[in-house]
This record gives C-alpha cells, sequence and structure tokens, in this order.
C-alpha cells in the first residue's frame, strides 16, 4: 500500500532548514488536517533558524512555522463545525482551561500550555485541544495570506490593552520590524499620538505610512535623549514599547518614559540577558514596568476581527511571497537584514 506524501520544510539544526518528502499526517480525534494556503514568516522562525531550536515550541528534526491559514482537508473524530472544505486560521498554540493560570484569566501562562509548528508544510494536523479552543473560520473576502496574520496580531493585541494605550496618549515604540509596526498600527487605531525610533530609514518610512507622527535614526546618540527630545515637554512619553529584545534598547526605554508612565519590554532578551535599572527612579517616579507575552483566545478573536472587518490592513505587513522550496533562501536573508516585513510561503497544491 503506498504511503501519501507532501512537502515540507523540517529544521534539523542551526540554520539547517530542508525541503522533504515526508508522509501526510493522519487527524486523530478532535484534530484536523489542514492544506496550507498561507504560512507567514516571522522574527522568532528567523531566530528558531539561527539557533536551530526552541526551548518551548520546537526540538529538531520537526516541521516547523506558525502562522498559518489554510482549508480543512479531514476532520478527525468528534470534530464538528470543520467539515472538509472549510477555510480556516489557527493559532499556535491552547491553553489548558484547567489550571490556576487558566482559572485566573492569563491563559497565555498557562502551565500546560500546548504549542504547535507545522505551517511550512502542504498539510498538517491541528491538535485537538486548538481545534476546540483557537481554530477560527474564515469569513468572506478574507484571504489566507491576511487571516495568517491572526497569530502575531493577537500578541501586539494583547501588548497594547496590557500597555494602556488610548486615545491621546503619547506612545514610543522602538524597533521598526512586523511586531513594532503593528504596535504603531493598533496605537494609531486607538488614537495614540505614535513616535518610531529605528536604525532602517526605509523602515522609518513604513511607519510613517502606517501613521507614525514622528521618527527618530537610532545610532546617532543616546537613544533616550533623542527620544525625550521629540515627547511633549521633552518630560517622555506616556508608555515606551521596547520591540528590539536587547538589554541596551530596553534600558533605553527606561529612560525615555515620563514620570508615572508605562515601559511595555515586548521583545524577549537572550536568554541570560540582565538590564540595569534605576531602582530610585523605579519608585519615585513611580514607572511601571511591563513585559507582555503571547495571545489568549480572546486576544485571538479580537485580532480576527481587527482584519475581518478591515480595521487593521494585514496586507500592508506583507511583502513578499515565495514558495515554500525557497524558504531557508527566505530566512538567511531575514538574518542578513532583508528590508521586507513577512513573506508569505505558499505550498500549492
Amino acid at each position: 500500500m503506498t504511503v501519501p506524501t507532501m512537502r515540507a520544510a523540517v529544521l534539523h539544526g542551526r540554520e539547517d532548514v530542508r525541503i522533504e518528502t515526508v508522509p501526510v499526517p493522519r487527524p486523530g480525534p478532535g484534530e484536523v488536517l489542514v492544506r496550507t494556503r498561507a504560512a507567514l514568516t516571522c522574527g522568532t522562525d528567523a531566530k528558531v533558524f539561527r539557533r536551530g531550536y526552541h526551548a518551548r515550541m520546537i526540538v529538531p528534526p520537526a516541521v516547523f512555522g506558525h502562522e498559518m491559514a489554510g482549508v480543512v482537508e479531514e476532520a478527525g473524530p468528534g470534530v464538528e463545525g470543520f467539515p472538509a472544505g472549510t477555510p480556516v486560521v489557527t493559532a499556535n498554540s491552547a491553553p489548558c482551561g484547567a489550571c490556576f493560570y487558566c482559572a485566573a484569566g492569563q491563559q497565555n501562562l498557562c502551565d500546560d500550555l500546548l504549542f504547535w509548528n507545522g505551517a511550512y508544510a502542504e498539510l498538517s494536523v491541528i491538535p485537538a485541544r486548538i481545534v476546540a479552543s483557537n481554530l477560527l473560520r474564515l469569513e468572506d473576502g478574507m484571504t489566507f495570506r491576511r487571516a495568517a496574520l491572526v497569530e502575531p496580531l493577537a500578541c501586539v493585541v494583547r501588548g497594547v490593552d496590557e500597555s494602556g494605550i488610548a486615545a491621546g496618549r503619547s506612545v514610543a515604540v522602538i524597533g521598526t520590524g512586523a511586531i513594532a509596526l503593528l504596535f504603531v498600527a493598533l496605537s494609531r487605531l486607538r488614537g495614540a499620538r505614535v513616535t518610531v525610533a529605528g536604525r532602517r530609514p526605509e523602515r522609518l518610512d513604513q511607519a510613517r505610512a502606517l501613521g507614525a507622527g514622528q521618527t527618530v535614526l537610532a545610532g546617532e546618540g543616546d537613544l533616550a535623549a533623542l527620544l525625550r527630545e521629540r515627547s511633549d515637554a521633552q518630560r517622555g512619553f506616556d508608555v515606551v514599547v521596547e520591540a528590539v529584545g536587547l538589554p541596551e534598547t530596553s534600558e533605553a526605554a527606561l529612560r525615555a518614559v515620563r514620570k508615572g508612565g508605562t515601559v511595555q519590554l515586548f521583545a524577549g532578551c537572550p536568554a541570560g540577558a540582565r538590564l540595569s535599572v534605576d531602582a530610585q527612579a523605579l519608585h519615585y517616579q513611580e514607572l511601571t514596568v511591563k513585559s507582555t507575552f503571547h495571545h489568549t483566545p480572546a486576544s485571538i478573536r479580537a485580532a480576527f476581527r481587527l482584519i475581518a472587518d478591515g480595521r487593521v490592513d494585514a496586507d500592508a505587513f506583507i511583502t513578499g511571497e515565495a514558495p515554500l522550496e525557497a524558504l531557508p533562501e527566505v530566512l538567511r536573508a531575514m538574518g542578513a537584514g532583508a528590508t521586507g516585513l513577512k513573506t508569505a510561503i505558499l505550498p500549492g497544491d
């Protein structure tokens, strides 16, 4: 009996991704098999590619990628509401719903948070827990590539909510990657005034196109001082979002916020990184420091609604398309500083 096969991008180790022919997985109880129509690249995937693993999400050899939309190919036993042919978007995780953190409404911190990878493949089985809580049917007019942006947007939705970004507030965003620019778009949608700092002029242009009122070219002096000069009365910003993931930019964020303001350390620093914090300033200036991680079922649905209603232009963040075979080259280009934001990987039929 011939075993059905498919093409998939398999991570074998550090900067070692191979497009291989592998058996088609079969869905078990509560699971669905989805044919990938669009999978988006992201900074986390680029890091996984460089490092060769992710401690919480992927151990090689394994198919990877986690921002994906497609069509249900087959539903496993017990699945209702997702018959074959249903266009869907999936999140890359699901909480257990039973632990202390889930009961407290902090499902992103679930003690048994189930992660899924497998977007860079022709077909993928979505685990039953994700099907039950984080698999959504696409609405009419919602393209697959737009829908695939739901997962990263959901993370930013939580970051914006947790930072108290609202109408009239001044927000500084440090960084110009896709996540940073999603912060720009959502902050402007909330009615905030946004200033963006980054090292790449072309990305600063993109930030302005998304509504940033001011931009700062980083690398030409003390970043915190440059930002404070652009703030109201040079007192600092109401909210400063660090979306780079380096100790030096995190410390700059702490010095660029106003008294009583909030610093959102959104980008994760490398393992073992340490920050130098002025404890006296933290106390006497009443600073709030937050670091928002991942998404929840509620933020997944909020992000889906923003895209479906056209309030967030997903296409503005997808700057290229490529076939599955080109993925290793795309990931290497990202590591070398490619100018694009996200690339839609299209496995095809």
